[in-house]
This record gives structure tokens, sequence and C-alpha cells, in this order.
């Protein structure tokens, strides 16, 4: 296999891709803040939740699902877990084993930031894919990968509009 020349590396491509997921995940930190937790306290939530059916929610698949250590994902829980959004049960076939489930007020928390994200995936989402084209195409066309376009307010229409809603409570 022949290394690729720098003209073939598109750092472009590949820094205009991770700008955009840059600007995802920063609405997301700022969305799970303005709800009152923690970015990794949402992720964890999310990867409870998202787990397929039959696959049980340990302290272990948390630390794997969200590439972190065994003991991170231990305090992450007890946190979750003082904060009420998800309670620790004993697996029924195995008592040594430690299931985790979000809690009703878990679950209203994970739906309103579930569904903020998925608005700002429909806004940022096509200039996340048209990034992740580009950094992967082998012959970048010049016209379809530049990334001229303004970046738009996702985070700061997200923060106004929770603005609002709390004051109006």
């Amino acid at each position: 296999m022949t290394k690729p020349s720098n003209r073939q590396i598109d750092y472009t491509a590949l820094a205009d891709f991770r700008y955009e997921i840059r600007r995802f995940l920063n609405f997301s930190e700022t969305a799970a803040r303005a709800a009152g937790i923690e970015p990794h306290q949402h992720q964890a939530l999310l990867a409870i939740k998202g787990l397929l059916a039959g696959q049980a929610a340990t302290v272990g698949v948390l630390a794997e699902r969200l590439q972190v250590r065994h003991h991170t994902a231990v305090e992450l829980t007890d946190r979750l877990e003082a904060k009420g959004l998800i309670r620790r049960l004993r697996g029924e076939a195995d008592r040594r084993e430690v299931l985790l489930e979000l809690t009703l007020r878990g679950e209203k928390l994970l739906r309103e930031l579930t569904l903020s994200h998925r608005a700002e995936l429909q806004m940022a989402g096509p200039k996340l894919v048209a990034a992740l084209e580009c950094a992967i195409m082998r012959k970048r066309r010049r016209h379809r990968c530049s990334n001229n376009l303004p970046p738009d307010a996702g985070v700061s229409n997200y923060i106004q509009s929770k603005h609002k809603s709390s004051k109006g409570r």
C-alpha cells in the first residue's frame, strides 16, 4: 500500500467534518446544561434508553457505550441516581448483576432533550452529512464540498426558546 501524498489528503474536508461534529456536540452540551444536567449525564441516559431490546443496561455496558473507565461509569451512575434520573435494580437471573433503568423523571428529561436534538439534526444534519461525504471522497468536487455557508444559530435559538419557556412557568 502506498502512502498518500499531501495532495491526496484533504485536510479542509476533514477539518470541515470535525467542525460540523463539534457544532452539534456544542449544541448538545449546551442543551444538556440548560436542562440541568451535565453532557455526560445526558449521554448516559441516552445510552441506557437506546440499548437494543434484550441488552441489559449495566455499568459495564454503560462504560463501553460512553467509552469511559468502569469506575467513571459507576460515579456517573451514582450522580444520576442521586438526581432521581435512574435507579439500580438487581438482575433476576443473577442477583449479583446490577441493572440500570431510567425513572419517570429521567424518561421525561431525556424525551425533552431528544426532541430538541432531533430538531437540531434536522437543521444541521444536511451540513454534517455533506461534510462527511466530502471527508470520505477521494476526489473532492470544489463546488459541492466548499463550506462557505454561515453557521446557523441552533444553540442560541435553543437557549432563547428555553429561556422564554421558563419565564412563562
